[in-house]
This record gives structure tokens, C-alpha cells and sequence, in this order.
């Protein structure tokens, strides 16, 4: 088994957890977290290695996964990390999720419990795909993306950088979302998303 640290020691770091101590393929070492309250201490029984800094130090091979909820906070995490090339960032996916040898995955992404992605699906890099989701034939996301659960995509959707997707929310085929919008729970995305914003609602509007 590999060792890996995870980035983000609340919820979603410790759902992060519970998601690898089920993998045949990772073992978790700890967290590094910038809550200082969190310094010399444990959670849930793994050690609080230190800051995120912590990693900017390592010498040798060291696997990470960013297990921050929103998108421009891991961005910056991730951005701040590049300078030290031994940090990898492998894709952590569930062993239970059903998904299709036609899916092409970057890297640092974390797929969790329940999720089906079909046919010919492109993810990107850092994206989170909670618990529960469907995807369909030919979706495209591009990176920092964050789906929370219960989401239903379906085919030849197109989502851009740094997106949100409330939990519950539906996005009927083939539509566009672009970067850096928000989709609040339970929404319908039924028109292609063009100006960046928060949407919400059946169907999904923009929040003035």
C-alpha cells in the first residue's frame, strides 16, 4: 500500500479518510491542516502533522490528496504546493463507484461512494465528485470543480473551471456552465450558464 497525507482536516478531510481506509491501494499517514487549534493533535485517530506548509518541506515522494470543498481555496493550496516536486497528487476513487474504461481522469480528483459515470467522460485535474452522482455520456469538466451529492449530469455537459454543483441539482443534456459560478441545492439547470454568478431554482436563475 502507498501512504498519502490528506490536505483538510474537517468534514469532507475526514470523509476523505473514511473513503481510503476502505482502498486496497492508500494508507493515510495524516492531515495537514492550517487551523492551528488542530497543532500536536489527532483527528479521528490520525496525527495533525502540521500547515499545509508542512509539505512544502518534504524531501522525498510524497502523495497528497486535497480534500477541500471549495474550489478557489483548493486552487490556491494546490498552487502554493507546485514548487516542490516530490508532492503527488493521485486520483482517490472509491472502489464501489461504477465507472466506465472510456473515462479519462487527470489527477488529484477524488471520486467518492454511489457515483456512476457512463461513456466517454473527459475529468480534468482537482476535481470532487461527492457522494451519490450520476454522470452521463460525453461530459466534460474542466478543473477545480466541486459536485456535491446527489447531483444528476447528464450527456454532453460542459463545466468549467472553479464550478460548484449544490447538492440535488440536476443539468439537463448538453448544457455549458461557466467558470466560477455556483448552483445552489436542489437546483434545475435547463439553459447553457454564460455569466459567471450563483444560480438557483426550478429552473435555475441568477441571484441579482
Amino acid at each position: 500500500m502507498n501512504n498519502i497525507v490528506i490536505i483538510g482536516a474537517s468534514g469532507f478531510g475526514r470523509e476523505v479518510a473514511w473513503l481510503i481506509e476502505n482502498s486496497d491501494n492508500w494508507n493515510v499517514i495524516g492531515f495537514v491542516d492550517d487551523n492551528k487549534d488542530l497543532e500536536n493533535k489527532s483527528v479521528n485517530d490520525y496525527p495533525v502533522l502540521g500547515t499545509i506548509d508542512f509539505l512544502l518541506n518534504v524531501n522525498e515522494k510524497t502523495n497528497a490528496v486535497v480534500a477541500i470543498g471549495n474550489p478557489q481555496i483548493r486552487k490556491k493550496i494546490v498552487e502554493r504546493l507546485q514548487s516542490n516536486t516530490n508532492i503527488s497528487f493521485p486520483n482517490i476513487v472509491d472502489k464501489d463507484v461504477i465507472i466506465d474504461k472510456t473515462v479519462m481522469l487527470g489527477f488529484g480528483n477524488i471520486i467518492c461512494k454511489g457515483n456512476i459515470l457512463t461513456t466517454n467522460i473527459e475529468i480534468g485535474n482537482f476535481n470532487h465528485i461527492n457522494l451519490n452522482c450520476t454522470v452521463g455520456h460525453d461530459v466534460q469538466f474542466n478543473d477545480y470543480i466541486t459536485v456535491y451529492p446527489g447531483v444528476n449530469i447528464s450527456g454532453n455537459v460542459i463545466i468549467n473551471d472553479c464550478v460548484e454543483v449544490g447538492t440535488g441539482t440536476k443539468i439537463i443534456q448538453g448544457k455549458k456552465i461557466v467558470k466560477e459560478t455556483v448552483i445552489g441545492a436542489g437546483s434545475v439547470v435547463v439553459k447553457d450558464i454564460i455569466e459567471n454568478g450563483t444560480y438557483i431554482g426550478i429552473p435555475a436563475k441568477q441571484m441579482k
